[in-house]
């Protein structure tokens, strides 16, 4: 059986995924060396979530299945890219966001954004999906870039902290 980290790496290799960028969390952490171990996966760590988006999409022009793995933190950092870039050029992207902020965070600096993050992405008209267990986490994710690519938009996966 798959644990959280893998089922979402085993998702995202399903779907073809060969480009991923990435920011520090901790609950990505294992997830990200999965990825960076991954010699079909070409991965680049940034430190902004607008620069990883800038980079994500020139990497779709260049014919590569692209995500972004980040922080729900970081989602209100890449409203202007998410929505003057992906929105506007109608760019598929996955998006996996650890939902920091909720249900017994332990960070009272995290709840704030937690609080938010449906509400931007419903604003952003970015379809949403929060699995709940490994298993619905690797079945969605194996989909994602066919419905991305499809509808010609960002998709986000949120992960809170149960999850991990």
């Amino acid at each position: 059986m798959l644990d959280s980290s893998e089922s979402i790496y085993q998702g995202l290799k399903n779907a073809g995924i060969n480009f991923v960028v990435s920011l520090p969390c901790i609950n990505l952490a294992k997830l990200i060396k999965l990825i960076d171990n991954d010699e079909k996966i070409h991965h680049i760590p940034v430190t902004r979530e607008e620069e990883g988006i800038g980079i994500c999409a020139g990497a779709f022009l260049g014919k590569k299945k692209i995500a972004i793995l980040m922080q729900n933190s970081g989602l209100g950092n890449s409203i202007n890219a998410l929505s003057s870039l992906t929105q506007l050029y109608r760019l598929p992207l996955i998006m996996i966001i650890s939902h920091r902020g909720i249900n017994g965070e332990p960070i009272i600096g995290q709840v704030p954004m937690g609080e938010i993050t449906e509400p931007l992405l419903d604003t952003l008209k970015i379809q949403y999906f929060k699995p709940k267990t490994p298993k619905k986490a690797k079945e969605i994710i194996e989909n994602s870039w066919h419905l991305s690519n499809s509808k010609k938009a960002p998709i986000a996966f949120l992960f809170e902290i149960k999850y991990w």
